[in-house]
């Protein structure tokens, strides 16, 4: 048995356990892409040169993981950011996010989801981006700088204690994370603390519409994969009004067919019959809330130009005459 099945006996009930496994396997996915991988990642690869998720080492696959961004996104991105993608969505693509606002990706992986979302709050926004692997991050660093981006900052830490003071952020982004805590209800909770009133929380993720069969609940290769410890859709949204957002939702953006099933179940030793009682029970979704409060107001910029023009005023107080009335 490798090193990586032997991770799969690791007990579900204790975070620290979760995160080893987790941590383990999203470091074995960086260190990958930093060696030179030319293809896509694996959300939870059983094994060292898989590429499907949850599949065998030939699998080339992932019914989570494909096709989630269009070239015309990623141009002049890293190909490694892209490389190491392991989200379930497109949370850039579904949210709005304004020129200087602050936004926190939990979960930011090799950093595609901060650098996409750097370009869309421009120069006067910033984007931090929370990982806690330490090959990821060492990967995302490499990616920023190929990137040139300028407004992004990667943390390290867990997304159940976010290292950032509270009201500090506008959004909050994630892709295919949250459903990996083994606390997520602590998770919810720290997003909305750190999110100003008004702020937004929208997140791409694994929603379980129906109960998965326990076989599958405990396996830890599908609870790496984004499947396993995927919230239930009612609960979610219930879990997101406890900790005190307003108007959640969930918006599906890819069900899951029996096929899906079959290879997410193919290498996890689960029998792939299973495959019947998963199907249409799993779904990708964006995930949206609001933290109570009205946003603060963006004081204007006065532009140099209009600064510096000359005028003829008259009065005393040297405004043009229309001015103030």
């Amino acid at each position: 048995m490798s090193e990586l099945d032997q991770e799969s006996t690791r007990s579900l009930t204790t975070i620290d356990g979760l995160r080893a496994t987790v941590r383990e396997r999203y470091g074995i996915v960086a260190q990958r892409v930093a060696e030179g991988a030319t293809t896509r990642a694996s959300c939870c690869a059983p094994a060292e040169g898989s590429s499907g998720c949850c599949g065998s080492t030939t699998e080339s696959w992932d019914p989570i993981t494909a096709d989630l961004y269009d070239a015309g996104q990623t141009a002049g991105l890293p190909a490694e950011a892209l490389l190491a993608s392991l989200g379930c969505g497109n949370p850039t693509a579904l949210a709005a996010l304004n020129e200087g606002e602050t936004v926190l990706d939990l979960g930011s992986g090799g950093g595609i989801d901060v650098l996409l979302s750097a370009k869309r709050v421009g120069p006067t926004g910033k984007v931090y981006g929370l990982d806690m692997t330490d090959e990821m991050l060492a990967l995302a660093l490499d990616n920023k700088a190929r990137a040139g981006a300028t407004n992004v900052e990667f943390l390290k830490g867990h997304i159940e204690s976010i290292p950032l003071p509270s009201s500090t952020v506008d959004v909050i982004i994630s892709n295919c994370v949250i459903n990996l805590s083994g606390d997520k209800r602590r998770v919810l909770a720290e997003a909305f603390r750190v999110l100003r009133p008004g702020g937004r929380f929208a997140v791409s993720d694994v929603v379980v519409r129906d109960g998965l069969p326990e076989a599958v609940r405990a396996s830890m290769p599908l609870w790496t994969g984004c499947v396993a410890g995927a919230l239930e859709e009612r609960e979610f949204l219930d879990l997101l009004t406890e900790v005190g957002f307003e108007n959640a939702s969930i918006e599906p953006t890819r069900a899951y067919t029996r096929d899906d099933a079959a290879a997410l179940l193919e290498g996890t030793g689960l029998d792939p019959a299973l495959a019947d009682a998963v199907e249409g029970k799993v779904m990708s979704g964006f995930v949206r809330a609001t933290k109570p409060g009205a946003p603060a107001s963006a004081k204007p910029v006065r532009q140099l130009e209009t600064a510096s023009k000359t005028t003829t005023a008259a009065r005393s107080c040297g405004c043009d005459n229309d001015c103030c009335t």
